[in-house]
C-alpha cells in the first residue's frame, strides 16, 4: 500500500477537502499513473452529495484521468513506464458474461466497477482522480495519441466517449441532421464530434448565450428552447438529437422534433423521475433511448478519433484548492466548458 495526497468528500454534501488515502500495491497486471490531470464531471457532484441515492465516504471523485505510467507490473504487456494514459468511468469487471466479452463492460451483467464510490473486486473501496496517483489494471487503461494535450483529452475519458457513443451507435454523419441539447460540459463535445462525424449539426439550449461558442465549435444552426416557436419551427427536423442536460425535459415536445423513425437518446442523469405520454413515441415509430458512457475499446477508438480530428475539451484549469468554487459554478453553468484539476497543486 502507498499513502498519496487527494481530494475527499468526507461525507454527503461536506465540502471537499485535502486529505491522504492508501493506494494498493502493483499487482501482476497493473499499472502505477501519475496523475497529471482530472477532470470535474456533472457526476461527480451529483455522487459527491448524494443526488443519485446513497453513497460511500469518504469519496475522492474524479473519472476523467490523464497521466504518465511511472510503474508496470511484470504480467502488463499494453503499456510500459512513459506512457501516455487515461481511466475512465470503469476499472473492472466480471470480464466473463456476454457484455463484457463483447466489449460492454459497463453494461457487465456481473458488476462493473466504478472509478470511485464503488467497492472493488479485493472488497476495498475505490478511489478516484482528484489524487495524485492511481492504481490500475492494464484492460482498464487507455492510451492517449500524441496528438492530443493531457489537459484536454483528460475529460474526453468521460464527456467525449459518453458522447461518441451514441453518436456513432445512431449513425451521426454525412446527410444525417443531429441536435445536441444543451452546450455543457457534454454537449460541447457532443457538438464537436458529431460535426467530425460529418452531421449537420444543430444546439438546442434555453437561451441563445453561446450561441456564438456553439458556431465556432461546429455547430450549424443554434435555437433557444424558451422560444415556443423553436418547436414549432424544427417540428420533425432531426434524425437523431442527444440530450446532455441533468434538468429533466419536456420529452414530448423534444420527440415532437424528430423525424418518423427518429431516435432521442438521453446521456444525462437528471435526480428526478420524468414524466411521457407514450403517443409521442408512437405516432411517429420513434425511439427514447440511454446511453451510458462506452467500452474499454470504444473509449480507445474515440480517443483515437479525436487526435485524428484535433479535438479536445475546452477547459479551464484550476487548483485543487478551487475545488468546491467549480462545484458550485458547474451547478450554475458558470463554466466553458469542462474545469480541470491541475493535481500538481493537490
Amino acid at each position: 500500500m502507498t499513502t498519496v495526497a487527494a481530494y475527499a468528500a468526507p461525507a454527503p454534501k461536506a465540502p471537499l477537502e485535502r486529505t491522504t488515502i492508501e493506494r494498493r500495491a502493483v499487482r501482476e497486471f497493473d499499472v502505477l499513473i501519475d496523475i497529471k490531470f482530472a477532470g470535474i464531471c456533472h457526476s461527480d457532484i451529483h455522487q459527491a452529495r448524494e443526488g443519485w441515492g446513497e453513497a460511500i465516504f469518504p469519496m475522492v471523485p474524479g473519472h476523467e484521468i490523464a497521466g504518465i505510467v511511472s510503474e508496470v507490473g511484470p504480467g502488463v504487456t499494453k503499456f510500459k513506464v512513459g506512457d501516455r494514459v487515461g481511466v475512465g468511468c470503469l476499472v473492472d469487471s466480471c470480464r466473463e458474461c456476454d457484455n463484457c466479452k463483447a466489449g460492454l463492460e459497463q453494461h457487465c451483467t456481473g458488476g462493473s466497477v466504478g472509478t470511485y464510490n464503488a467497492i472493488g473486486k479485493d472488497g476495498e473501496p475505490t478511489y478516484g482522480g482528484y489524487s495524485t496517483h492511481v492504481v490500475v489494471d492494464e484492460n482498464f487503461t487507455v492510451r492517449i495519441p500524441d496528438g492530443l494535450s493531457l489537459d484536454v483529452a483528460a475529460p474526453l475519458l468521460c464527456a467525449g466517449i459518453t458522447t461518441y457513443s451514441p453518436l456513432k451507435q445512431w449513425g451521426a454523419g454525412p446527410g444525417k441532421k443531429v441536435a445536441v441539447v444543451g452546450l455543457g460540459g457534454l454537449g460541447h463535445m457532443g457538438v464537436k464530434i458529431a460535426h467530425a462525424l460529418g452531421a449537420e449539426v444543430t444546439v438546442l439550449s434555453q437561451s441563445l448565450r453561446k450561441k456564438d461558442d456553439g458556431l465556432k465549435l461546429g455547430a450549424d444552426h443554434y435555437y433557444a428552447t424558451s422560444d415556443p416557436k423553436t418547436f414549432e419551427e424544427l417540428a420533425g427536423s432531426f434524425d437523431l438529437i442527444v440530450s446532455t442536460v441533468s434538468a429533466p425535459l419536456d420529452f414530448g415536445a423534444y420527440l415532437s422534433l424528430l423525424k418518423t423513425g427518429g431516435a432521442l437518446v438521453n446521456v444525462g442523469a437528471p435526480e428526478e423521475p420524468i414524466a411521457l405520454n407514450l403517443f409521442s413515441l408512437i405516432g411517429g415509430n420513434k425511439t427514447l433511448a440511454g446511453s451510458m458512457i462506452g467500452g474499454i475499446a470504444e473509449t480507445q477508438e474515440m480517443l483515437d478519433f479525436c487526435a485524428e480530428h484535433g479535438i479536445g475539451s475546452e477547459i479551464e484549469l484550476i487548483g485543487a484548492s478551487e475545488i468546491n468554487e467549480a462545484y458550485e459554478r458547474v451547478i450554475s453553468s458558470d463554466v466553458r466548458y469542462r474545469f480541470v484539476i491541475d493535481t500538481a497543486t493537490i
